[in-house]
């Protein structure tokens, strides 16, 4: 089967080069222009690079940048990947939907609209035929967006437990990389040797988006889960990695080996897919007192396709009536470009390409 041709928008972010990262040699996808604001028109990636742990083919790093136009990238791909801006992504990616073009989001501005997925496969796979309420499907337009990258790590433990559970209470606090504020994230002298316990939105975000995420479709339209979530966040001096502090209680009871068993013997969809980007175990318990750690289990996951898709967790404790993790997860590949890409073989799958 020929490959499906894709457009990597915002190609000069963070989040875009991850997306050409997880793109070179893809099994069901092929790059077929890397595009960006006007001042980058022309450039070579190569000229471009933020990210720093990954070796670029020559030739992808020979290829050169587009100014954003709607008409050409709906011309040359039938998929577009977008890590653009917030201020200009909501803007540009409803223009691409109406000209025909599936749009797989990482930006904000369309995850809570009332007919857009906001999807973690794993999670909610069936709100995926929520695209096929959007106005533009009949064309073959549509919106999926993949979800805020601290909502992100912890949505796989927790629909792990509330379908082992049920889920009535979660508090988390996160300690979240400075690459989850984009490139270069925040000044080092803000950051080196500090915390900063604030991040613009993120709260909000978390609470809205898990209720979302975490939710049912009925009738057409989105029933958002009643559980109660409390988020706290924070920016700490890591380069890649959210680390989050969970504390959960569940409506049936259950011991520590009880919960550490749910959450490792957890799959979904994209597992007996065998989606490409998709980890074996979507969620990973380590055992040791001091993990997970970033500088450790950032990348974990398996094949090696889906390093950096799988959420990492550890301390599973219980107190009284409520259980206690770490969880970690990759921000800008799972919580990012990765993500959407498993987001588009979940369509493709669906025959929705």
């Amino acid at each position: 089967m020929a490959k499906i041709k894709v457009a990597v928008l915002g190609a000069t972010g963070m989040i875009g080069q991850r997306f050409i990262q997880l793109l070179e040699d893809h099994p069901q996808f092929e790059m077929a222009g890397l595009y960006a604001s006007e001042r980058s028109d022309g450039k070579r990636l190569g000229d471009t690079l933020k990210i720093k742990d990954h070796q670029f083919k020559e030739d992808t790093l020979e290829a050169r940048i587009e100014q954003l136009d709607v008409k050409k990238i709906a011309k040359a791909a039938r998929v577009s990947f977008s890590g653009l801006p917030t201020d200009i992504a909501g803007d540009f990616e409803t223009q691409l939907a109406r000209a025909g073009n599936a749009v797989f989001s990482n930006a904000a501005p369309h995850r809570m609209e009332a007919d857009v997925p906001l999807l973690i496969p794993e999670c909610n796979s069936d709100h995926l035929d929520m695209v096929k309420e959007q106005r533009t499907f009949a064309d073959g337009g549509y919106i999926v967006t993949n979800a805020n990258c601290s909502t992100t790590g912890i949505a796989l433990p927790l629909k792990a437990v509330d379908v082992a559970f049920g889920l009535k209470f979660v508090s988390v606090s996160t300690y979240q990389a400075v690459s989850g504020a984009g490139y270069p994230g925040v000044p080092s002298l803000d950051i080196m040797g500090n915390i900063v316990p604030f991040i613009k939105s993120e709260e909000e975000k978390m609470e809205m988006e898990l209720a979302k995420i975490l939710g049912t479709v009925n009738d057409g339209k989105f029933a958002y889960s009643p559980v109660q979530v409390l988020a706290n966040c924070a920016r700490v001096p890591v380069v890649d990695g959210h680390l989050e502090s969970l504390v959960l209680q569940t409506s049936e009871d259950a011991d520590v080996e009880g919960m550490i068993k749910a959450l490792e013997t957890f799959a979904a969809e994209p597992q007996k897919l065998r989606l490409p980007t998709a980890p074996v175990r979507p969620v990973i318990v380590r055992r040791e007192d001091n993990r997970p750690q970033p500088a450790i289990d950032v990348n974990a996951g398996e094949p090696a396709r889906a390093a950096g898709m799988a959420a990492v967790v550890g301390r599973v404790r219980k107190k009284d009536n409520y259980f206690k993790m770490f969880v970690l997860s990759h921000n800008t590949i799972r919580g990012g470009a990765g993500g959407s890409v498993l987001n588009a073989e979940l369509a493709l799958a669906r025959r929705l390409l």
